[in-house]
């Protein structure tokens, strides 16, 4: 099973490849359109500002062979920054359009009631069970968090699993789909980091045999 690891310039592709590659898969880090449709599964890593990272997207032309992705339902992962990419909208040093897959604006936290950024595990608590997930086998559900925004006003049909940061639901684990986005870094969070991963490639694995992926 191939996995294709977009690089646009910004992310922790390095950590994101070996977590990846300790699950037994065949991974690629590339900015090629075919190398990224031909995949079984797609990963959008990221790290940084939002501006930044849909510029890059949109200057190397990767914004429309996301889309493409989707439309074709490849099983895609947004990972941090690659999660809030997939919505509607930021507010981060502005107002920026991002790719529209979920519904929702990622706005800052308030610093007058929070610390920002919001940095170190939080538990998830899951909103319904997926069916890409056993969640009865995962003991320790806590993950890794970094981040300044977060994603609001969503669907609620599209929120998996969430956070509570002094009183503020944190999305964490959003799905539309063939998408899925994680706020957190699966490949820093631990064992239900670990777990969570090998669920969505697992996934992965079950809809390529059908040529679905």
């Amino acid at each position: 099973m191939k996995i294709a690891i977009i690089d646009y310039g910004m992310g922790n592709l390095f950590s994101v490849e070996q977590a990846v590659k300790r699950q037994g898969c065949e991974v690629i880090v590339t900015a090629e359109e075919a190398e990224i449709l031909q995949a079984d599964g797609i990963i959008l890593p990221g790290v940084g500002a939002f501006e930044d990272a849909i510029k890059c997207l949109e200057d190397t032309g990767l914004k429309e062979v996301v889309l493409k992705a989707v439309q074709q339902q490849k099983k895609l992962l947004g990972i941090c920054l690659g999660m809030q990419l997939l919505f509607q909208a930021s507010e981060e040093n502005g107002a920026f359009e991002g790719l529209g897959i979920f519904k929702g604006t990622v706005r800052k936290f308030n610093e007058a009631k929070v610390r920002v950024p919001h940095m170190g595990w939080n538990e998830l608590q899951f909103t319904y069970t997926p069916d890409w997930l056993a969640i009865d086998d995962i003991q320790d559900r806590y993950v890794y968090f970094v981040h300044s925004y977060y994603a609001t006003e969503l669907a609620p049909e599209q929120l998996v699993a969430f956070a509570e940061y002094n009183g503020i639901q944190v999305p964490g684990i959003v799905k539309k789909g063939s998408v899925t986005g994680m706020q957190f870094h699966p490949e820093k969070s631990g064992q239900c980091g670990k777990q969570l991963l090998q669920a969505w490639l697992a996934e992965v694995k079950e809809e390529s045999k059908y040529g679905k992926a």
